[in-house]
């Protein structure tokens, strides 16, 4: 029994801190889902969309195409894209358990008033996904980061 506890101990110590959701400032803003979802047990994962640089080279890639794309265009033509592209790296890094912390707000508050429909989100999560292809991220490392960021739709789309 001793050695059970010391393992579980063990398990516990080398496991990285939950990531602390970002706090919402306006208290009419729901929250559906988490914007720091807690996705995998695998400490490799990270490494697999190679770490900080390569969530890096990935945003800079798929910003393009969003900007490309005229369902997405809209939504980011007068956004500070270097800025959106530095709280994605963020969150994505936290989210696969990087050496990151997420200075971002909550997905719910960042997307209120938007009108975000249905089919943008899409055409951006098609994007992400054509990126992830290009940077050859093995197709179960993409399954399990839109997995964790599917969710968020309900704090995105609002039309």
């Amino acid at each position: 029994m001793r050695k059970f506890g010391i393992s579980i101990g063990l398990i516990l110590a080398a496991c990285p801190a939950a990531a602390t959701e970002p706090t919402v400032s306006d208290p009419t803003v729901v929250v559906r889902a988490p914007t720091l979802p807690v996705i995998t047990d695998d400490p490799n994962l990270f490494e697999t969309f190679g770490g900080r640089e390569g969530l890096v080279r990935i945003m800079d890639d798929v910003m393009q195409r969003w900007m490309a794309n005229d369902r997405t265009r809209p939504f980011f033509e007068n956004a500070d894209r270097d800025k959106v592209k530095a709280l994605l790296v963020e969150q994505f890094c936290v989210i696969m358990h990087g050496p990151c912390t997420y200075s971002g707000r909550a997905m719910a508050e960042v997307h209120r008033g938007m009108n975000v429909n249905e089919g943008a989100f899409f055409a951006l999560v098609e994007e992400l996904q054509r990126t992830l292809n290009a940077m050859d991220i093995p197709f179960q490392a993409q399954n399990r980061l839109i997995a964790a960021l599917a969710p968020m739709h309900r704090d995105i789309i609002d039309r």
